[in-house]
């Protein structure tokens, strides 16, 4: 896991001769963060931040960025939008391509006033019936949604169907709500197989075996025939293939698993 620390933000920093605490704008994209952290304490004065591209499962630890402006966490695994009241300057909100499916979560945006453009372009609750008369009429602060302008007569008949619109929502969202828990349980499972070895034994660790285990293993490798080794590229290829053409659902736990699985063959690779 990629921790947001001073020195990361420092580094993203030298525009501003590193100085972090009268920051405007930093780019922290592409990183692996899985957690949202510290910003909001060592840059208040903080108008833009991209947070694009990241493994971010949550909205949190933002409120105090009374003068943040526009927020891009596009590409990453979030589910909710929450805890942004306290972003009083927010005009501009980006969520391209996370895992939103509670479609009433965009509701708690009310707060933020000043908001004039919404992005949800690639999330679940896109596909609801009524997903974009539901938004408008919810937000009517919003000027843009999904790139495109809200119109005054737009906005009249969103307003004007807004019940029913919320009724039929909700039903969608409790079907996707029965998908996720399906989702979540087919990811356990897959976990729970990947962890058991061919001899039944579990292999959660494998820093835990002894120094002597280690050693004979070494020793193998280094003495196995040219036959072997081309016999063992070929099992590694094979379950690479296999692991990448399994089809699965893309949830936040298979873009986690994808991420996790090209670390760990980076990491063998260097090693």
């Amino acid at each position: 896991m990629v921790y947001i620390t001073e020195e990361l933000i420092r580094r993203r920093a030298e525009h501003n001769d590193c100085e972090i605490f009268s920051l405007e704008e930093v780019s922290l994209h592409q990183q692996d963060i899985e957690r949202i952290e510290h910003i909001d304490r060592w840059c208040r004065e903080l108008k833009i931040l991209y947070l694009q591209n990241n493994l971010i499962p949550r909205i949190e630890n933002l409120g105090r960025l009374k003068k943040l402006e526009y927020l891009n966490l596009a590409l990453n695994n979030i589910e909710v939008i929450e805890n942004l009241e306290g972003c009083e300057s927010l005009q501009k909100l980006d969520l391209t391509v996370n895992f939103v499916g509670l479609l009433s979560s965009v509701e708690s945006l009310k707060h933020n006033i000043h908001l004039r453009e919404l992005f949800l372009v690639g999330n679940s609750c896109t596909e609801f019936q009524g997903y974009r008369h539901y938004v408008v009429a919810a937000l009517p602060q919003l000027k843009w949604l999904d790139g495109t302008e809200i119109s005054r007569s737009e906005r009249i008949r969103a307003s004007q169907g807004l019940e029913q619109t919320r009724r039929r929502v909700r039903e969608q969202e409790n079907e996707y709500l029965r998908r996720r828990e399906e989702q979540k349980e087919e990811a356990a499972r897959g976990k729970k197989e990947k962890k058991t070895g061919f001899d039944g034994r579990w292999y959660t660790d494998i820093n835990n075996t002894d120094s002597q285990d280690k050693e004979n293993q070494e020793l193998k490798e280094n003495l196995r025939s040219p036959e072997k080794e081309e016999q063992a590229e070929e099992e590694e290829e094979e379950q690479e293939r296999e692991f990448w053409h399994t089809p699965c659902s893309f949830t936040p736990e298979s873009r986690l698993e994808a991420h996790r699985h090209l670390e760990e063959k980076r990491k063998a690779n260097k090693k």
